[in-house]
Protein backbone atom coordinates (compact mmCIF):
# COMPACT_ATOMS: atom_id res chain seq x y z
CA UNK A 1 0.00 0.00 0.00
CA UNK A 2 1.19 3.53 -1.09
CA UNK A 3 1.86 6.08 1.76
CA UNK A 4 1.38 9.36 1.30
CA UNK A 5 2.71 10.40 4.83
CA UNK A 6 4.10 8.63 7.78
CA UNK A 7 2.90 10.00 10.93
CA UNK A 8 5.84 9.50 13.62
CA UNK A 9 4.95 12.26 15.95
CA UNK A 10 1.59 13.90 16.91
CA UNK A 11 2.47 16.95 14.84
CA UNK A 12 3.65 15.44 11.61
CA UNK A 13 -0.02 15.89 10.77
CA UNK A 14 -0.77 19.19 12.18
CA UNK A 15 1.94 20.21 10.31
CA UNK A 16 0.92 18.80 6.96
CA UNK A 17 -2.51 20.57 7.01
CA UNK A 18 -0.84 23.85 8.23
CA UNK A 19 -2.46 24.20 11.64
CA UNK A 20 -0.78 26.02 14.99
CA UNK A 21 1.55 23.02 16.81
CA UNK A 22 0.47 23.94 20.50
CA UNK A 23 2.48 20.77 22.08
CA UNK A 24 5.43 19.09 21.52
CA UNK A 25 3.88 16.09 22.00
CA UNK A 26 0.33 16.40 21.59
CA UNK A 27 -2.01 17.95 18.71
CA UNK A 28 -5.19 19.10 19.04
CA UNK A 29 -7.39 19.92 15.36
CA UNK A 30 -10.70 21.31 15.26
CA UNK A 31 -11.54 20.59 11.96
CA UNK A 32 -13.85 23.11 11.36
CA UNK A 33 -11.23 26.11 11.51
CA UNK A 34 -8.86 24.04 9.54
CA UNK A 35 -10.47 24.91 5.91
CA UNK A 36 -9.88 22.58 3.17
CA UNK A 37 -7.43 19.81 3.31
CA UNK A 38 -5.81 17.34 1.10
CA UNK A 39 -6.26 13.39 1.71
CA UNK A 40 -3.68 11.36 3.20
CA UNK A 41 -2.77 8.08 3.15
CA UNK A 42 -1.21 7.72 6.60
CA UNK A 43 1.20 5.24 8.58
CA UNK A 44 0.24 6.50 11.79
CA UNK A 45 3.34 6.13 15.18
CA UNK A 46 1.29 7.33 17.88
CA UNK A 47 -2.43 7.81 19.23
CA UNK A 48 -5.35 9.26 17.70
CA UNK A 49 -8.84 10.43 18.19
CA UNK A 50 -10.60 11.39 15.31
CA UNK A 51 -14.32 12.68 15.94
CA UNK A 52 -15.88 14.02 12.92
CA UNK A 53 -19.68 14.60 11.21
CA UNK A 54 -18.04 12.99 8.10
CA UNK A 55 -15.10 11.34 6.87
CA UNK A 56 -14.12 10.75 3.24
CA UNK A 57 -15.77 8.21 0.96
CA UNK A 58 -14.06 4.56 1.30
CA UNK A 59 -11.48 5.22 3.83
CA UNK A 60 -8.86 2.62 4.64
CA UNK A 61 -8.88 1.85 8.46
CA UNK A 62 -7.15 -1.11 9.59
CA UNK A 63 -7.94 -4.22 7.31
CA UNK A 64 -11.49 -2.81 5.56
CA UNK A 65 -13.19 0.16 4.40
CA UNK A 66 -14.92 2.91 6.21
CA UNK A 67 -17.80 4.25 4.70
CA UNK A 68 -19.41 7.63 5.98
CA UNK A 69 -20.79 8.12 9.16
CA UNK A 70 -22.71 11.14 10.74
CA UNK A 71 -21.41 11.92 14.07
CA UNK A 72 -18.87 8.82 14.71
CA UNK A 73 -15.21 8.35 16.15
CA UNK A 74 -12.02 6.25 14.80
CA UNK A 75 -9.43 5.87 16.72
CA UNK A 76 -5.56 4.63 15.81
CA UNK A 77 -2.76 3.00 17.63
CA UNK A 78 0.93 3.21 16.69
CA UNK A 79 1.44 1.29 13.86
CA UNK A 80 -1.71 1.40 12.40
CA UNK A 81 -2.05 2.99 8.50
CA UNK A 82 -5.50 4.74 7.67
CA UNK A 83 -6.44 7.52 5.42
CA UNK A 84 -7.35 7.94 1.59
CA UNK A 85 -4.95 8.40 -1.25
CA UNK A 86 -4.22 11.96 -2.37
CA UNK A 87 -5.82 12.26 -5.48
CA UNK A 88 -5.68 15.72 -5.68
CA UNK A 89 -9.09 16.74 -4.32
CA UNK A 90 -9.40 19.32 -1.20
CA UNK A 91 -12.27 18.89 1.28
CA UNK A 92 -13.70 20.92 4.17
CA UNK A 93 -14.01 18.36 7.31
CA UNK A 94 -15.68 18.87 10.62
CA UNK A 95 -14.92 17.57 14.42
CA UNK A 96 -12.14 17.06 15.95
CA UNK A 97 -8.42 15.12 16.28
CA UNK A 98 -6.87 14.56 19.09
CA UNK A 99 -3.24 13.03 18.57
CA UNK A 100 -0.80 12.42 21.24
CA UNK A 101 2.90 10.07 21.53
CA UNK A 102 3.44 7.50 23.50
CA UNK A 103 6.13 8.97 25.18
CA UNK A 104 3.56 11.58 26.62
CA UNK A 105 1.93 9.01 28.74
CA UNK A 106 5.21 6.80 29.44
CA UNK A 107 4.95 5.63 33.02
CA UNK A 108 1.74 7.37 33.58
CA UNK A 109 -1.63 6.08 34.52
CA UNK A 110 -2.86 5.93 30.98
CA UNK A 111 -0.11 3.65 29.74
CA UNK A 112 -1.01 1.65 32.63
CA UNK A 113 -4.49 1.61 31.55
CA UNK A 114 -4.27 1.31 27.68
CA UNK A 115 -4.57 -2.46 27.68
CA UNK A 116 -8.72 -1.37 28.83
CA UNK A 117 -8.91 0.65 25.79
CA UNK A 118 -9.90 -2.04 23.25
CA UNK A 119 -11.33 0.53 20.63
CA UNK A 120 -7.74 1.06 19.34
CA UNK A 121 -7.71 -2.21 17.80
CA UNK A 122 -11.09 -2.73 16.35
CA UNK A 123 -12.10 -2.87 12.63
CA UNK A 124 -13.59 -0.45 10.30
CA UNK A 125 -16.62 -1.39 10.97
CA UNK A 126 -17.00 -1.09 14.61
CA UNK A 127 -16.33 2.73 14.36
CA UNK A 128 -18.50 4.21 17.25
CA UNK A 129 -21.48 5.93 16.55
CA UNK A 130 -22.13 8.44 18.84
CA UNK A 131 -25.50 10.42 19.65
CA UNK A 132 -25.84 14.49 20.11
CA UNK A 133 -25.01 14.35 23.67
CA UNK A 134 -22.35 11.90 23.50
CA UNK A 135 -20.64 13.86 20.62
CA UNK A 136 -20.97 17.36 22.57
CA UNK A 137 -19.30 15.41 25.69
CA UNK A 138 -16.20 14.61 23.77
CA UNK A 139 -15.90 18.03 21.68
CA UNK A 140 -16.11 20.06 25.25
CA UNK A 141 -13.13 17.82 26.59
CA UNK A 142 -10.97 19.04 23.15
CA UNK A 143 -12.30 22.12 22.93
CA UNK A 144 -10.59 22.05 26.91
CA UNK A 145 -7.51 20.82 25.82
CA UNK A 146 -6.79 22.92 22.64
CA UNK A 147 -8.09 25.94 25.57
CA UNK A 148 -5.08 24.61 27.83
CA UNK A 149 -2.73 24.45 25.21
CA UNK A 150 -3.17 27.94 24.11
CA UNK A 151 -2.71 29.19 27.10
CA UNK A 152 0.91 30.28 27.05
CA UNK A 153 1.05 31.05 30.72
CA UNK A 154 0.10 27.92 31.45
CA UNK A 155 3.02 26.00 29.62
CA UNK A 156 4.54 23.93 32.56
CA UNK A 157 4.52 20.42 33.97
CA UNK A 158 0.61 21.11 35.62
CA UNK A 159 -0.45 21.80 32.58
CA UNK A 160 0.62 18.48 31.19
CA UNK A 161 -0.68 16.78 34.03
CA UNK A 162 -4.00 18.62 33.16
CA UNK A 163 -3.59 17.79 29.49
CA UNK A 164 -3.37 13.77 30.39
CA UNK A 165 -6.78 13.69 32.77
CA UNK A 166 -8.57 15.08 29.95
CA UNK A 167 -6.90 12.92 27.30
CA UNK A 168 -8.31 9.52 30.49
CA UNK A 169 -11.51 11.55 30.51
CA UNK A 170 -11.94 11.17 26.51
CA UNK A 171 -10.42 7.53 26.54
CA UNK A 172 -12.75 6.80 29.75
CA UNK A 173 -15.74 8.31 27.72
CA UNK A 174 -14.89 6.54 24.59
CA UNK A 175 -15.10 3.17 26.98
CA UNK A 176 -18.76 3.72 28.57
CA UNK A 177 -20.25 5.22 25.22
CA UNK A 178 -18.90 1.85 23.42
CA UNK A 179 -20.75 -0.30 26.37
CA UNK A 180 -23.87 1.97 24.97
CA UNK A 181 -23.47 0.69 21.83
CA UNK A 182 -22.62 -3.21 22.45
CA UNK A 183 -25.27 -3.12 24.82
CA UNK A 184 -28.13 -1.65 22.38
CA UNK A 185 -26.57 -3.76 19.30
CA UNK A 186 -27.27 -7.15 21.51
CA UNK A 187 -30.55 -5.94 22.98
CA UNK A 188 -31.66 -5.47 19.44
CA UNK A 189 -29.58 -7.58 17.43
CA UNK A 190 -29.08 -11.31 19.62
CA UNK A 191 -28.72 -12.44 16.07
CA UNK A 192 -25.32 -12.39 16.73
CA UNK A 193 -25.09 -14.49 19.52
CA UNK A 194 -27.04 -16.67 17.51
CA UNK A 195 -24.98 -16.78 15.04
CA UNK A 196 -21.65 -17.03 17.43
CA UNK A 197 -23.54 -20.62 18.82
CA UNK A 198 -24.20 -21.22 14.78
CA UNK A 199 -20.43 -21.14 14.32
CA UNK A 200 -19.43 -23.51 17.04
CA UNK A 201 -22.24 -26.07 15.57
CA UNK A 202 -21.06 -25.70 12.51
CA UNK A 203 -17.26 -26.15 13.10
CA UNK A 204 -17.74 -29.64 14.62
CA UNK A 205 -20.55 -30.31 12.04
CA UNK A 206 -18.03 -29.66 9.05
CA UNK A 207 -15.50 -31.42 11.14
CA UNK A 208 -12.54 -28.64 11.56
CA UNK A 209 -11.83 -29.91 14.68
CA UNK A 210 -9.77 -32.81 12.42
CA UNK A 211 -7.56 -30.66 10.82
CA UNK A 212 -7.67 -27.11 12.81
CA UNK A 213 -8.14 -28.29 17.16
CA UNK A 214 -10.73 -26.54 19.34
CA UNK A 215 -12.50 -23.90 17.90
CA UNK A 216 -10.82 -20.27 18.63
CA UNK A 217 -12.05 -16.80 19.69
CA UNK A 218 -10.10 -15.25 16.41
CA UNK A 219 -12.28 -17.97 14.39
CA UNK A 220 -15.67 -17.35 15.36
CA UNK A 221 -14.64 -13.47 15.01
CA UNK A 222 -13.74 -13.44 11.44
CA UNK A 223 -16.86 -15.70 10.83
CA UNK A 224 -18.83 -13.22 12.26
CA UNK A 225 -16.65 -10.38 10.57
CA UNK A 226 -15.54 -8.56 13.46
CA UNK A 227 -12.33 -7.98 15.23
CA UNK A 228 -11.53 -10.53 18.22
CA UNK A 229 -11.66 -7.07 20.89
CA UNK A 230 -15.07 -5.92 19.50
CA UNK A 231 -16.48 -9.49 19.87
CA UNK A 232 -14.95 -10.56 22.89
CA UNK A 233 -16.23 -7.16 24.48
CA UNK A 234 -20.01 -7.80 23.07
CA UNK A 235 -20.16 -11.08 24.40
CA UNK A 236 -18.80 -10.02 27.70
CA UNK A 237 -21.90 -7.43 27.86
CA UNK A 238 -24.46 -9.98 27.09
CA UNK A 239 -23.28 -13.22 28.85
CA UNK A 240 -21.17 -11.76 31.41
CA UNK A 241 -18.11 -13.77 30.57
CA UNK A 242 -15.34 -14.08 27.64
CA UNK A 243 -15.71 -15.66 24.25
CA UNK A 244 -13.29 -17.57 25.26
CA UNK A 245 -15.15 -19.73 28.24
CA UNK A 246 -18.17 -19.36 26.20
CA UNK A 247 -16.61 -21.59 23.67
CA UNK A 248 -15.17 -23.79 26.76
CA UNK A 249 -18.79 -24.25 28.28
CA UNK A 250 -19.77 -25.59 25.11
CA UNK A 251 -17.04 -27.94 24.07
CA UNK A 252 -17.74 -29.25 27.72
CA UNK A 253 -21.40 -29.79 27.26
CA UNK A 254 -20.30 -31.61 23.96
CA UNK A 255 -17.87 -33.76 25.53
CA UNK A 256 -20.86 -34.80 27.97
CA UNK A 257 -23.37 -36.02 25.29
CA UNK A 258 -20.34 -37.71 23.86
CA UNK A 259 -19.19 -39.32 27.19
CA UNK A 260 -23.18 -40.65 27.93
CA UNK A 261 -23.12 -41.93 24.57
CA UNK A 262 -20.65 -44.55 25.05
CA UNK A 263 -17.50 -43.27 23.68
CA UNK A 264 -14.21 -43.89 25.72
CA UNK A 265 -12.49 -40.66 26.83
CA UNK A 266 -9.73 -41.02 24.22
CA UNK A 267 -12.47 -40.77 21.58
CA UNK A 268 -14.68 -38.07 22.97
CA UNK A 269 -10.64 -36.15 23.22
CA UNK A 270 -10.50 -36.97 19.37
CA UNK A 271 -14.18 -36.11 18.36
CA UNK A 272 -13.74 -32.59 19.86
CA UNK A 273 -10.37 -32.07 18.58
CA UNK A 274 -7.94 -32.14 21.66
CA UNK A 275 -4.55 -33.63 20.37
CA UNK A 276 -4.28 -35.36 23.69
CA UNK A 277 -7.08 -36.91 25.77
CA UNK A 278 -4.74 -35.77 28.86
CA UNK A 279 -5.84 -32.29 27.91
CA UNK A 280 -9.41 -32.83 27.14
CA UNK A 281 -8.78 -34.13 30.49
CA UNK A 282 -7.24 -31.48 32.48
CA UNK A 283 -9.86 -29.12 30.80
CA UNK A 284 -12.85 -30.79 31.66
CA UNK A 285 -11.86 -31.23 35.59
CA UNK A 286 -11.11 -27.26 35.58
CA UNK A 287 -14.37 -26.34 34.13
CA UNK A 288 -16.52 -29.00 36.49
CA UNK A 289 -14.71 -29.97 39.11
CA UNK A 290 -14.64 -33.48 37.83
CA UNK A 291 -12.68 -35.66 35.86
CA UNK A 292 -14.85 -37.74 32.91
CA UNK A 293 -14.56 -40.84 34.49
CA UNK A 294 -15.84 -39.32 37.72
CA UNK A 295 -18.61 -37.75 35.92
CA UNK A 296 -20.00 -40.89 34.53
CA UNK A 297 -19.26 -42.49 37.48
CA UNK A 298 -21.53 -40.41 39.30
CA UNK A 299 -24.31 -39.91 36.98
CA UNK A 300 -23.94 -44.46 37.48
CA UNK A 301 -24.15 -43.60 41.03
CA UNK A 302 -27.27 -41.61 41.08
CA UNK A 303 -29.54 -44.17 38.61
CA UNK A 304 -31.29 -47.10 40.18
CA UNK A 305 -29.89 -50.36 37.86
CA UNK A 306 -28.21 -47.70 35.47
CA UNK A 307 -31.26 -46.35 34.38
CA UNK A 308 -30.29 -42.64 34.25
CA UNK A 309 -27.22 -43.69 32.36
CA UNK A 310 -29.20 -45.63 29.64
CA UNK A 311 -31.69 -43.10 28.97
CA UNK A 312 -28.81 -40.59 28.79
CA UNK A 313 -26.93 -42.76 26.41
CA UNK A 314 -29.86 -42.98 24.38
CA UNK A 315 -30.90 -39.23 24.44
CA UNK A 316 -26.67 -39.03 23.24
CA UNK A 317 -27.66 -41.51 20.50
CA UNK A 318 -30.63 -39.84 19.23
CA UNK A 319 -29.08 -36.59 19.10
CA UNK A 320 -25.94 -37.96 17.04
CA UNK A 321 -28.73 -39.56 14.90
CA UNK A 322 -30.25 -35.99 14.25
CA UNK A 323 -26.98 -34.46 13.72
CA UNK A 324 -26.47 -37.07 10.79
CA UNK A 325 -29.30 -36.56 8.79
Amino acid sequence: MKLDLYINEANDYARDIRVPVLHPHVAIIHYDEAGEIRHTMNRIECYGIFLQREFPENLTYGIGTYHDGDGSLLAFAPGQVGGKRDDGTRRQYHGWVLLFDPVFIHSTEIERRMKDYHFFSYNSNEALFLNTEEKDTLSGLMSNIRAELMSAENGDDVQDDIVRDYIRLILDYCNRFYARQFKEMTAGNSDILARFQQVLTDYYEKGRQRTDGLPSVKYCASELCLSPGYFGDIVRGALGESPKDYIRGFVIHRAKNLILSGRSIAQVADELGFEYSQHFTRMFKNTTGQTPKQFLAELSGRSTSGRLLTQGRKKAERYEEKRKQ
